[in-house]
């Protein structure tokens, strides 16, 4: 087992901001900015679509995106603050952590083929590039960076086949949630590079939440993946 940190020293104080203060600031920013941005610009709570620009193949890329990531994102979810002597009596550890690596590792390779096709379409045609903005543009790229870390952490899984590490993982999310920064932080110390990196950008995009489309998410409803597009137009009177 990791062994707790029992305070904050100089040689972890950086560990500790990074896992342990950094996602509530992170979290604090997303309410608070999305409280602003929908009190003062409203008009702005949108995705900012741009389907009516370019349909080939936007619908075959938009709904393997969306739902390969909402599987990912409720996956992680109630994967990391579930307990675990909640789920111990009907499914072990190491069972669990399979049963992640096989369903988000489908869910994660249809999002990333989705992803790719919207990125293509972004930064290659014309008309869509043109009305896309910075933001728009970068955050894709971080999902994209986001997703392939999380797919690189599938690799790492024949040395984790214990379940420990997920356990731990869960941990400092739940010892977050309740208030346990330090102890949190703790849990995650001797976890891989690329899960501490992976852990920091998803904070990350939690803090991007209210500046860039990723607020529509909030307010889209279910049915946003079944729906159709359509343009009307109005008889103007001879």
């Amino acid at each position: 087992m990791i062994t707790a940190i029992a305070a904050v020293t100089p040689e972890n104080w950086m560990h500790i901001f990074l896992y342990g203060i950094y996602p509530y600031i992170a979290l604090t920013v997303c309410i608070l900015g999305c409280w602003a941005r929908f009190d003062l610009s409203q008009y702005t709570w949108r995705a900012g679509s741009s389907q009516m620009l370019n349909d080939k193949g936007m619908r075959v890329a938009s709904n393997l995106f969306h739902v390969g990531i909402l599987v990912v994102l409720l996956g992680h979810f109630f994967g990391m603050l579930t307990p675990h002597f909640v789920y111990e009596r009907i499914i072990t550890a190491p069972q669990k952590q399979l049963l992640a690596v096989i369903v988000g590792g489908i869910a994660g390779v249809m999002c990333l083929v989705g992803l790719l096709m919207l990125i293509w379409r972004r930064f290659t045609d014309p008309r869509v590039s043109h009305t896309s903005t910075f933001s728009d543009k970068m955050l894709l790229v971080i999902i994209l960076v986001q997703l392939l870390m999380g797919l690189g952490t599938i690799f790492s899984y024949p040395h984790h086949k214990d379940g420990a590490l997920m356990v731990s993982l869960a941990g400092w999310a739940q010892n977050l949630a309740i208030l346990r920064p330090v102890y949190a932080a703790s849990l995650v110390e001797d976890a891989g590079l690329i899960y501490k990196l992976h852990m920091f950008l998803g904070t990350t995009l939690i803090l991007l939440v209210p500046f860039t489309r990723l607020i529509h998410i909030i307010s889209a409803p279910i049915w946003y993946l079944g729906r159709r597009y359509q343009i009307v137009r109005h008889k103007t009177s001879q």
